[in-house]
């Protein structure tokens, strides 16, 4: 069974730093790529940031890129982003989730993403 599990989500003031966590079970990650999504409210869902597991390939969107870091712990299965320099409009439930690879590296768009986790809540107050 595919567990994803994210962690983290927490009240932090603007121009402030924050982790979070993803856990991930039950697949087998060498083969996959994992994606950082948010939705802020009242918004879609859009993607923040992305790894492909077996090289540690990133891609990052505009909003956040300078800002946040994504990396991996292989050992843990477990997929962070470090936020830097947070802003509210960083406020938005953030997503974890685990998916095919997009040519030789990650997608920041939905399709490719089948399991997901249930959210974490970051909230950067001004």
């Amino acid at each position: 069974q595919v567990q994803v599990m994210e962690s983290g989500g927490d009240l932090v003031q603007a121009g402030g730093s924050l982790r979070l966590s993803c856990n991930v079970s039950g697949l087998g990650l060498e083969n996959y790529a994992m994606g950082w999504f948010r939705q802020a409210p009242g918004k879609a869902r859009e993607g923040v940031a992305c790894l492909k597991w077996e090289t540690g390939r990133t891609f990052y969107t505009a909003p956040v890129k300078g800002r946040f870091t994504i990396s991996r712990d292989s050992a843990k299965s477990t997929l962070y982003l470090d936020m830097n320099s947070l802003t509210p409009e960083d406020t938005a439930i953030y997503y974890c989730a685990a998916g095919r690879r997009v040519n030789d590296g990650c997608s920041v768009m939905e399709k490719p993403y089948v399991n997901w986790g249930q959210g974490t809540q970051v909230t950067v107050s001004s």
